[in-house]
């Protein structure tokens, strides 16, 4: 990729001004600095963009820089380096926004429109380092490429060895050069520029890869995924803080899906969110355990009392047990369109409203109570429900896959929902490395309609998730300052 680019004139050698310690004798890479952003004021900017207002800008811009290794204040000399000619792809850019605009985020594309239209200056593609990937044109020694740079071209690079590695070379062609092959790319709004306008035009400019056909293009990104940012209890994730909820410590005592749950219902698709003790433990117990799990829990318990252990026989059904699963089966197309338009939130809601509306359907419709007086009434509505339960754990698959399993077994499929993970060694030829292969032969899972069987055999139940004592709100939160 770098060779094309460099081939096609689209990077050039540039003199530019960087910042160098005097302490250390070296120039000083972007996130060896930190100051205050020129754009916001915000103290603690690193050297190449802000997180707080995500402004982009060059070092030598900060006000008042220091060294994060010395934390002496660097001065600023000149270096030359490679550097990418972006505003050579600005019209390019922008049509590629306008033929994307209708299912982009607002705000990816009208950060990046901005971006693109207050005029895109040349970019650095090397830096001053000891360690990293070598340029690979001659002149250049002690120069590596920047990491923005060749980290990006990881999605594609990725793709090859993937194809490598499974045996078909060429493979990955299908997933590139294919127009109807759609890529979505998920990173917080910091990340934006890079993947909207860098990671675009370094396509845009090698046009082709192993590929011998002029009319075939590599794909640019369908989707940019960009989310808005989560605070923690109010106040901004630092790792360097150590002010974070660590992942190894929050499976290590909670159930992956209630966390799954959780960071779906608050995800800032649109608007920055909040991560708070206290919402988890109450959503936890108000939505995932008291409209679904409670749910699941009493239909099959009571199937499985009163039909020995088996799908009961329904009798013909009736207007209400049609109405419910007309809206639970017609949720397949609701939720899968907002999970087509990336809006998670929004479909986890709507496949939670379709549980509601089995738990709803309950309080109408006889079972219950009239078990021992019309058992084939009490049938009929357990059954309706059972199938609606069926249907509705496909619709919260996708968020909360390790329950859609069980509850997908509780049901007695004897084939798995989901296919297998496991992981493989790959050797190459300067390193082995381990990867998370999935495996989907056996699986039986399809975004459909229940088509549970009468009379099927079904496991003993039991409960899909806990209630959370609320204890934990307050023992969290004196870990979260002791962290700090």
């Amino acid at each position: 990729i770098f060779r094309k680019l460099y081939d096609k004139g689209y990077i050039q050698p540039r003199t530019q001004k960087l910042l160098y310690s005097e302490v250390e004798q070296r120039f000083l890479p972007d996130r060896y600095v930190t100051g205050i952003c020129p754009n916001c004021g915000f103290v603690e900017a690193r050297g190449d963009q802000c997180d707080e207002c995500g402004h982009l800008y060059d070092a030598v811009e900060l006000i008042r820089p220091r060294s994060i290794l010395d934390g002496s204040s660097p001065v600023v000399r000149e270096s030359t380096h490679l550097f990418f000619d972006l505003p050579a792809f600005s019209e390019q850019l922008i049509a590629y926004l306008d033929a994307h605009a209708h299912h982009w985020r607002s705000h990816p594309l009208n950060f990046t429109r901005g971006f693109i239209e207050n005029g895109l200056a040349e970019r650095p593609f090397t830096r001053d380092l000891d360690w990293g990937i070598d340029v690979p044109v001659s002149g250049w020694e002690g120069k590596k490429l920047y990491i923005w740079a060749e980290n990006i071209i990881g999605y594609l690079s990725a793709s090859i060895e993937w194809a490598h590695h499974i045996g078909q070379p060429n493979a990955w062609k299908a997933w590139w050069y294919d127009p109807d092959a759609h890529s979505y790319y998920f990173l917080g709004k910091d990340n934006i520029p890079f993947h909207t306008i860098f990671w675009p035009s370094e396509l845009i400019g090698i046009e082709q890869l192993y590929e011998d056909d002029p009319t075939k293009r590599l794909n640019l990104p369908y989707d940019v995924c960009a989310n808005q940012f989560l605070t923690l209890e109010g106040g901004k994730f630092s790792t360097s803080r150590n002010f974070a909820v660590w992942l190894p410590d929050m499976l290590a005592a909670y159930d992956p899906d209630a966390i799954r749950f959780y960071l779906t219902a608050v995800m800032p698709e649109t608007a920055d969110s909040d991560f708070s003790w206290a919402d988890f433990v109450q959503r936890n117990n108000s939505e995932l355990v008291a409209t679904w799990g409670n749910l699941v829990n009493r239909v099959l318990k009571f199937a499985y009392v009163h039909w020995d252990g088996h799908v009961p026989p329904p009798g013909p059904l009736r207007a209400i047990d049609e109405e419910l699963l007309a809206h639970v089966n017609g949720a397949f197309d609701r939720v899968g369109d907002l999970l087509s338009a990336v809006k998670l939130r929004p479909a986890l809601n709507e496949a939670l409203a379709a549980a509601r509306a089995v738990n709803a359907y309950l309080d109408k419709a006889p079972w219950f109570a009239v078990v021992k007086l019309d058992k084939t009434a009490a049938a009929t509505t357990v059954y309706t429900a059972l199938c609606a339960i069926d249907a509705i754990k496909v619709l919260l698959a996708p968020f909360l896959p390790f329950s859609s399993e069980k509850l997908h077994q509780l049901l007695g499929y004897t084939q798995p929902l989901f296919g297998c993970q496991r992981i493989t060694t790959y050797h190459e030829a300067t390193r082995s490395h381990d990867a998370l292969v999935y495996d989907a032969a056996g699986a039986v899972g399809r975004w459909e309609p229940s088509r549970l069987p009468v009379g099927q055999q079904l496991k003993r139940p039991s409960p899909l998730y806990q209630k959370l004592d609320e204890s934990i709100i307050e023992a969290e939160r004196k870990k979260l300052l002791a962290q700090g």
